[in-house]
C-alpha cells in the first residue's frame, strides 16, 4: 500500500478527512518515526498555510536541515528541501512511551487551528521481523501504549493511521497464523480506544495495490480487525504507487467494507512505483519524487484526505546505501525534491 518511520527497536514504541510488500519483498513500512519533540517546542509556523487543514511541524528533520543548509550557504538545495519542510506530514512517536512526541503535534497543532496527522506503529511481532521489526513485547504492553496514545491526544483534531502493514501482513501469510487473532483483537480494541477521543478519525492501514492485488483478500481481516467502528482504512504508506492506482483500488475495497472511507499516502509517488519486478523494490527505490501535496480538498467522494504519512527522506532502511530505517537521509529527501511532481 502507500507507506506517516526510524533504528527501529531503538525507536519502538479534520474536520472530514478518505506498502509493494510481503514477507519477502517486504512493506515499505519501514523508517517512519520520527518524532515531533526531538528538537525542542513547536512553534505555529502552519498559520502560514491556511488552505491547508494539516499540520506543518517546524522542528521536521526537512526543516532544520533547510536551516543547516542555509546557514552554510547551500541555499539551491535549502529552497528545493522547502518543498518537503512546508508541507504537513505524519508524526511517528518513538520509544516505549508516544505520549510526549503526541502532545507536542497535538498542541502545536491546535494553536495553529490545524490537525494533526499521527502514525500508531507499535504492534507485537511488527513487520514480520523485517527492517522495521519491534513493537511492542505484550498484549497488555501495546494496550498500554495505546491508551497513553489516545490520552495525549485529549480532545484536540487528530487523524490516526493505525498499524502500516499489520492487516496486509496477514493476508499475504507473512505474520505466523498463532498471532492472527491476537492482532484481530488488538487492532480492534485500539480503534475503540482512540475513538473514545472526540476529535479523533482512525484509518485502519490497508497496505497497497502493488502487495495485496485482489482487495477482496483484505475484506474479512479488515472486518475482524474492527474496520466497521474505523472511519476508514489507509493506502501506499511509504510505497510508491501511483494516485489513479491508488484511488481505483481504494474504491473497490471500500465497496466490499461497508463503503468505508480511504486516506493514501502521497508522499514520494510524484514518479510512481519502480519499473521492473524486483523485490526490493521498496526499499529507498532511485530516481523517485515527491507526490501530491497533502489536503482534505480531494473532489472525491471516497477520499477522505491525501497526506504524507512516510516523512520524505527518512530511509526505508540500510539498502542502497540508506541509512538504518526511519532515519533521516537528507540526500534522499533531496532527490525527492528535485523529482517532485508537477503541481
Amino acid at each position: 500500500m502507500h507507506p506517516l518511520l526510524r533504528t527501529i527497536t531503538a525507536l519502538t514504541a479534520l474536520t472530514a478527512l478518505g506498502l509493494t510488500a510481503g514477507c519477502s519483498a517486504d512493506s515499505g513500512a519501514q523508517g517512519k518515526e520520527r518524532t515531533a519533540s526531538e528538537a525542542g517546542p513547536s512553534t505555529d509556523a502552519a498559520r502560514d498555510a491556511p488552505q491547508n487543514a494539516f499540520w506543518v511541524d517546524p522542528q521536521s528533520a526537512a526543516a532544520r536541515q533547510v536551516r543547516q543548509w542555509e546557514r552554510e550557504g547551500r541555499t539551491q538545495d535549502a529552497d528545493a528541501l522547502k518543498r518537503i519542510s512546508e508541507q504537513p506530514m505524519a508524526v511517528w512517536p518513538a520509544g516505549d512511551d508516544p505520549a510526549p512526541d503526541i502532545k507536542a503535534a497535538v498542541d502545536g497543532a491546535s494553536r495553529a487551528d490545524r490537525t494533526a496527522v499521527l502514525v500508531a506503529y507499535n504492534i507485537p511481532h511488527r513487520d514480520c521481523g523485517q527492517h522495521s521489526a519491534g513493537g511492542a513485547h505484550s498484549s497488555d504492553f501495546y494496550r498500554q501504549w495505546i491508551d497513553r496514545f489516545a490520552g495525549a491526544v485529549g480532545d484536540k483534531s487528530a487523524v490516526v493511521v493505525l498499524e502500516p502493514d499489520a492487516i496486509p501482513h496477514i493476508a499475504d501469510g507473512c505474520t505466523p497464523a498463532e498471532y492472527h487473532a491476537e492482532r484481530y483483537q488488538l487492532l480492534s480494541d485500539a480503534i475503540q480506544r482512540l475513538k473514545r477521543q472526540p476529535q479523533v478519525k482512525v484509518y485502519l492501514d490497508a497496505g497497497n495495490p502493488g502487495w495485496i492485488t485482489q482487495a477482496g483478500k483484505l475484506a474479512e481481516p479488515l472486518q475482524q480487525a474492527g474496520i466497521a467502528q474505523a472511519d476508514g482504512f489507509s493506502l501506499n504508506v511509504s510505497n510508491f504507487q501511483d494516485d489513479d492506482t491508488i484511488k481505483a483500488y481504494g474504491r473497490g475495497l471500500s465497496g466490499i467494507v461497508g463503503g468505508k472511507h480511504f486516506v493514501m499516502d502521497t508522499s514520494r509517488n510524484g514518479k510512481g512505483p519502480l519499473a521492473g519486478d524486483r523485490q526490493d523494490a521498496w526499499c529507498n527505490p532511485p530516481g523517485r519524487g515527491l507526490g501530491t501535496p497533502p489536503t482534505d480538498k480531494t473532489g472525491e467522494a471516497l477520499l477522505d484526505a491525501v497526506l504524507w504519512i512516510k516523512r520524505p527522506g527518512d530511509s526505508d532502511g540500510p539498502c542502497r546505501g540508506g541509512p538504518a530505517a526511519g532515519q533521516w537521509w537528507p540526500d534522499y529527501a533531496l532527490g525527492l525534491a528535485r523529482n517532485a511532481k508537477a503541481t
